[in-house]
């Protein structure tokens, strides 16, 4: 006599598992902003040092432009702008190249 097989399922209640607890605080670190500053310089001229910064810095005005060289001439240099990395680089390339004295950026 064929015997068919006796197949049995076992069902076993497994014990829930706990999510991993999360913070209830998240720390969100953002990237350093960046200043670029201007130094002053014996051959630039305050028209030179002015138009490029209207040139080159996003939202600069002409009266901002023009404090803004009157402090790299009298007081050596001046915080022209401050932002993220990236546009710092570029905009700090972008004055070089107009001549300016640049002094190396750093973190603001």
């Amino acid at each position: 006599m064929a015997m068919t097989p006796l197949l049995v399922f076992a069902t076993t209640a497994a014990a829930p598992t706990a999510a991993p607890s999360r913070s209830s605080q998240v720390t969100r670190q953002h990237y350093p902003n960046f200043k670029i500053i201007v130094l002053n310089d014996d051959f630039n001229t305050f028209q030179h040092v002015t138009e490029s910064l209207l040139e080159h810095i996003p939202g600069m005005t002409v009266d901002r432009a023009s404090e803004l060289t009157n402090q790299i001439h009298f007081e050596g240099q001046a915080i022209v702008w401050v932002g993220p990395q990236e546009q710092a680089e570029l905009y700090h390339m972008q004055l070089g190249m107009e001549g300016l004295t640049m002094a190396p950026l750093e973190a603001a």
